[in-house]
């Protein structure tokens, strides 16, 4: 080979080998973001779990420092949430808060379901417990198989039948029929056990389908402004906690600022980076961090049956998106 064409050849290599470098680096260094990216998406579902975990010592702490019904602390919550989202949504998006009236009973019906949620997931606290309500809640998938199967014809199979009945089945159990000693009590113990579930797969369905017209903080606005709107009716009728007391504020703030407004934001942040359904499933620790919130700071602890019932509702749940 002449000695030129060696030379021309070493120029050229000389002469692209930066730019080579660098685009190696920006490779190396879009994969290192993009990892950050989904491991900082885990963290911020893990955290909105854990922070949803925590909303019922919150609720049973504001129901022991003041006289309150379950009605009146959940139109409060979702009132005070309202006022918060929509002035994130007059500072960040203004032209964003008008709704189009083709969406308006969606989004009714999504805020009447969230009221009605809040509603009995508080009754459920009062009476059933933090980490017994949670795992109530988590029985909400299988309710979205049977209605998704019922009006849209999806298809249920075996594995997901057999989901289905592990989950209701657990739920039943988490009441525990056996401590009540046939007094009648534990039927109102199972109307909040199944109530729950149920209005919170009603909130998802309707906010699957508004999610996909609206930004997120949006749908979030208007659907607790029509809970808040929907639960205002009746608070003329039911126990107030005025005047407030100082410890009753600062349990309400850690309801509202930790449990409702940083989870929410944090799940919809984690969610827009990772699969929903993988998001789905870590947030189901939230089982975990309300049972642990419950038994250290309320002292509550499960029977036998509970835990069993427990089980079978987060066996029920994980097979159910296996074979989804």
């Amino acid at each position: 080979m002449s000695s030129l064409r060696k030379s021309t050849i070493l120029s050229r290599m000389f002469r692209f080998w930066p730019m080579r470098l660098f685009s190696l680096n920006t490779g190396r260094d879009s994969r290192q973001k993009s990892d950050s990216q989904v491991l900082s998406a885990y963290i911020a579902v893990l955290v909105a779990a854990a922070c949803w975990g925590m909303s019922g010592v919150f609720v049973k702490m504001v129901s022991s420092s003041c006289e309150i019904s379950a009605i009146a602390l959940a139109f409060w919550r979702d009132t005070v949430t309202f006022v918060i989202f929509l002035a994130y949504g007059f500072i960040t998006a203004p032209r964003k808060l008008m709704l189009e009236k083709q969406y308006l009973p969606g989004m009714i019906g999504m805020g009447i379901s969230l009221g009605l949620f809040h509603t009995f997931y508080n009754l459920g606290i009062l009476i059933n417990g933090v980490a017994v309500t949670t795992i109530q809640q988590a029985s909400m998938p299988a309710i979205v198989s049977v209605v998704a199967w019922y009006f849209w014809k999806e298809h249920l199979g075996r594995g997901k039948i057999c989901a289905i009945f592990l989950t209701f089945a657990g739920t039943v159990l988490t009441v525990d029929f056996s401590s009540f000693g046939g007094t009648g009590r534990e039927w109102h113990s199972l109307i909040p056990g199944l109530s729950v579930p149920v209005f919170y797969a009603a909130w998802n369905l309707f906010g699957k389908k508004n999610r996909g017209h609206y930004d997120t903080h949006i749908v979030l606005t208007f659907a607790f402004g029509f809970a808040a709107l929907m639960l205002l009716f009746v608070q003329p009728f039911t126990t107030q906690p005025f005047p407030l007391k100082p410890d009753t504020l600062l349990w309400f703030a850690g309801l509202i600022g930790v449990s409702t407004v940083i989870a929410f934001l944090l799940y919809t942040f984690g969610l827009g980076r990772i699969p929903a359904s993988m998001a789905t499933i870590l947030a189901m620790s939230e089982i975990v961090f309300a049972g642990a919130c419950g038994y250290f700071f309320l002292g509550e602890a499960m029977s036998l049956l509970q835990l069993s019932g427990s089980a079978l509702v987060i066996i029920g749940v994980l097979y159910l998106f296996r074979t989804g």
